[in-house]
């Protein structure tokens, strides 16, 4: 499972039963950034759903490789999902992938106004894809 986690939504997406492709799932919205209770018991949901034995986060460093206040607040998270699900949750260098997704949306045609809708969904296939092809690579498969 592959997870953007953003201020007030989370991307989800999750491999086929293979690990070689990434597909997103859906989008988890939050009225307030504090409010967590029932984004975790709905990612708890799709782990159980899908078979999840492995969680991707996206961590967003600086383009410095500094954690500013964003990848703070990553980390908490990760140390929730963690406790919550028992599971090992991978951090995964998330940068310049909204603005990736930003692209996709673009050359999909997709109007301005509705990118907003799908940007953290294509973002969190980026993620796990990112890590499914490093792992692919790691392990010697094409």
């Amino acid at each position: 499972m592959g997870l953007d986690f953003g201020s007030k939504t989370v991307g989800v997406a999750i491999s086929d039963g293979l690990g070689l492709t990434a597909q997103g799932i859906e989008i988890i919205r939050r009225t307030s950034e504090n409010k967590l209770r029932q984004t975790l018991a709905r990612i708890e949901t799709l782990i159980s759903e899908y078979q999840v034995g492995k969680i991707v986060l996206g961590f967003p460093k600086n383009m410095n490789n500094t954690l500013g206040d964003r990848a703070e607040k990553t980390l908490a998270f990760k140390e929730m999902l963690e406790r919550r699900t028992g599971l090992p949750v991978i951090l995964w260098d998330e940068r310049l992938t909204t603005v990736a997704a930003d692209r996709i949306l673009i050359e999909a045609g997709v109007r301005r106004e509705n990118r907003k809708e799908y940007v953290d969904q294509i973002a969190a296939v980026l993620i796990l894809q990112g890590y499914l092809d490093s792992e692919g690579i790691r392990h010697g498969e094409d």
